[in-house]
């Protein structure tokens, strides 16, 4: 089967080198179709003051098409068709995953529960009891296919229905331990993964696929996490993201709870039933809360141009430390579509660093 253009053209822009989803986002928007993006990168980089980006090559992106589809897989696109509607209201939200299984499990009701790799037997136990009482309740779990409590989860789940998402490659086993449970996970549940086909997992990674979990769910349950762990990372997106945030209480005695602890503390709900989590999903209207079924994030779409002495007050502005765009908008004084078209072309001339929370720092490149 021949890839559509328009695939090929969006899978060559999200994966030229400097372009994130904020900037794929924005040329979308500011040229209405990835052809056109490409075309126009070359002059933006120029007037950012820096070099063009290598542009991903066609015969590349074929070839990561091919192995998509010789993995049994599909792509889902931002914006279009089954592409998760609650993923794609983060303002980060990957332009494309790679997904295998059963895509009806992203129409209903679905929580997250992450935790511990190194979690207690107890906790496990506790885990895979949660993630089966939810999904008897007709709510998809969520999580990481990571050792401990994530395995536990999808053990739990993988009757009712189960998301898996991946830090590597669709075809990639991580860890090794798990290859029959991503397998199984494949058939009978849903996996999902962002980065291309044959990618092994790095640290850097494991951020990006935990935006996802959280950006998935309406809420994430964790159960046993250390400060700093990866977990907690999850829990604070989905925070951010105005998602709910759940934790299960644990001895103070024991190092693996004092995350979850302290995110009770912060005000995250205590768990220590299933029926408190659909409590803590529940609606203004009493129902469980869903994704939402349209596309409602809007950006703003870049101007046409920006006038050069805007270009010289934005660049003075900027610095080393990061800083929100909204802060650079107002001491501006520039219209925002303005402030976006001068970030776009200094992004895409390797000049500028985006970060959490939209801010952005100037990297001096």
């Amino acid at each position: 089967m021949s890839a559509s253009t328009d695939l090929i053209d969006r899978l060559r822009l999200i994966r030229t080198p400097g372009i994130g989803p904020i900037a794929y986002r924005q040329l979308l928007l500011r040229f209405g179709s990835a052809a056109a993006a490409l075309d126009a990168i070359p002059d933006l980089a120029r007037r950012g003051g820096g070099k063009q980006p290598a542009i991903f090559r066609k015969d590349t992106a074929e070839r990561e098409i091919e192995a998509v589809e010789n993995a049994g897989a599909r792509y889902l696109l931002l914006g279009q068709g089954l592409y998760p509607r609650a993923l794609a209201e983060l303002e980060n939200a990957p332009p494309l995953v790679t997904a295998k299984g059963n895509f009806a499990l992203l129409e209903r009701p679905l929580v997250a529960i992450v935790g511990a790799r190194n979690a207690s037997a107890a906790a496990c136990r506790f885990a895979r009891g949660l993630a089966h009482d939810l999904g008897q309740e007709g709510m998809t779990i969520v999580s990481g296919l990571a050792r401990g409590i994530d395995s536990a989860a999808h053990d739990g789940s993988l009757d009712s229905g189960t998301v898996a998402v991946i830090a590597g490659g669709i075809d990639v086993y991580y860890p090794p331990e798990n290859q029959a449970r991503q397998d199984e996970i494949a058939e009978r549940g849903l996996l999902i993964a962002e980065m291309p086909p044959g990618t092994e997992p790095r640290a850097r990674h494991f951020p990006y696929r935990n935006r996802i979990i959280a950006g998935l769910t309406a809420g994430t349950v964790v159960i046993e996490a250390a400060p700093q762990s990866g977990s907690l990372i999850t829990a604070r997106l989905a925070g951010e993201a105005g998602r709910e945030v759940m934790a299960v209480p644990g001895s103070p005695l024991d190092p693996r709870a004092q995350g979850c602890n302290q995110l009770i503390r912060d005000g995250a709900t205590l768990i220590q039933t299933a029926a408190d989590v659909i409590e803590g999903l529940r609606t203004l209207d009493g129902r469980v809360a869903s994704p939402s079924r349209s596309f409602n994030h809007q950006a703003d779409a870049p101007q046409a141009e920006a006038e050069p002495e805007i270009r010289v007050r934005i660049e003075e502005l900027l610095g080393p430390s990061p800083v929100p765009v909204d802060e650079i908008v107002r001491l501006s004084g520039a219209e925002t579509g303005a402030v976006q078209l001068i970030l776009l072309e200094l992004d895409l001339a390797g000049r500028l660093d985006r970060h959490a929370g939209n801010k952005v720092s100037l990297n001096g490149a």
